[in-house]
């Protein structure tokens, strides 16, 4: 770190504080804290495990699943360690190149996830309102392709990050009211003119969490257009059920990423504890959750899951249902008046009401 004239002040290392207000209660907050952060581990590398070893599940949501759950653990990974060694040890020591790779693999992962979330969404959105086309759209190299686009869209735009804040000089303090290093709170810590960097922030904070939530919000609204046109109210539910775990997923990662977004910059009257705590649940209750609400409301999963848990026990204990490919393909394939043996029976009845069976005879 550098004084206004160019002299180095404090050394290379930065001083993490942990929660201000709160230190006495480190050790007890660690307990919550290290419990997630094992249950996000386990929850993760299950999931990964899961969809690897089963070869069903290798489709594109599940295969984007598991690219957001690859990003949650390196996440994850690079706050908690550094977070328990303070709350356990009072080890708030961070060197300022390890700083850096903090702000730049937590930025970086959290726009890659963003951006898989909308993957997952347009997912949705073909397999709803272009089923019978959708296996021919994702194909397993456009997911690649996608994969690696948003890949190199996080990478490219926010390595500049630690470049533009390794030049910046630094004769306030070199104390971070905080549990880990982030983009913003070094900010706050340089002495010279920020507006451009802070600028630039913003720009990129739009162009891939923003945007990424403007075309999910898009995706979606086409989405429902697409299910209040059919026939039945069976169908509208099932057809929303599948997108549930989803709009779960994106609640918890979007909400309290935006909140702290905005109290960085615009919310001066909250107090430092709340937006720090805060700033920690964005890190560590999206990759715990993740799994948890794929595994429990993703039937297919699920079945895996206790499968593997119990191998000796049959866990279908109905005969097999429709798949929901299935189920899609019946309702845009078949033409009026032909009721399709995967339909659900209650679907059946709402067109009969509207249909008059066709007698077929042979011309002779």
């Amino acid at each position: 770190m550098f004084t206004s004239n160019g002299t180095r002040l404090h050394g290379s290392t930065f001083i993490l504080l942990g929660i201000p207000g709160l230190e006495a209660a480190h050790i007890w907050i660690s307990i919550p804290f290290s419990q997630v952060y094992l249950m996000a581990l386990l929850g993760n590398f299950s999931l990964l495990i899961i969809i690897k070893m089963e070869p069903s599940l290798h489709e594109p949501m599940y295969l984007f699943l598991c690219m957001v759950a690859g990003a949650d653990l390196v996440i994850c990974t690079t706050v908690i360690p550094k977070l328990l060694s303070l709350f356990w040890f009072n080890d708030g020591e961070i060197s300022f190149e390890g700083c850096l790779t903090q702000i730049f693999l937590i930025h970086s992962l959290s726009s890659m996830a963003s951006g898989f979330f909308l993957a997952m969404a347009f997912d949705r959105y073909v397999a709803i309102c272009h089923p019978l086309r959708h296996s021919a759209i994702l194909v397993h190299s456009v997911v690649r392709g996608v994969g690696l686009a948003v890949f190199l869209r996080g990478t490219l735009l926010l390595s500049a990050h630690p470049f533009l804040l390794r030049w910046l000089p630094y004769c306030r303090s070199n104390i971070i009211a905080h549990t880990y290093c982030e983009f913003m709170a070094i900010v706050k810590l340089a002495c010279a003119e920020t507006r451009v960097i802070r600028a630039y922030g913003l720009i990129v904070a739009f162009l891939t969490r923003g945007l990424d939530f403007l075309l999910i919000i898009c995706s979606y609204v086409l989405i429902l257009w697409a299910v209040f046109r059919l026939p039945s109210k069976d169908a509208w539910l099932k057809t929303l059920g599948t997108c549930g775990s989803h709009i779960c997923m994106i609640l918890v990662s979007y909400t309290p990423a935006f909140f702290s977004f905005l109290t960085h910059r615009l919310g001066h009257h909250i107090t430092p504890h709340i937006h720090i705590f805060v700033a920690n649940i964005y890190i560590l209750v999206p990759p715990m959750v993740n799994p948890i609400i794929y595994g429990v409301k993703t039937k297919r999963i699920r079945e895996k899951v206790l499968k593997f848990l119990f191998p000796l026990k049959s866990w279908r204990t109905h005969p097999k249902q429709p798949s929901w490919n299935t189920f899609l393909h019946s309702l845009y394939s078949e033409p009026p008046g032909l009721i399709p043996h995967t339909v659900p029976h209650s679907l059946k009845l709402s067109v009969s009401k509207f249909s008059t069976p066709v007698k077929i005879t042979k011309d002779t």
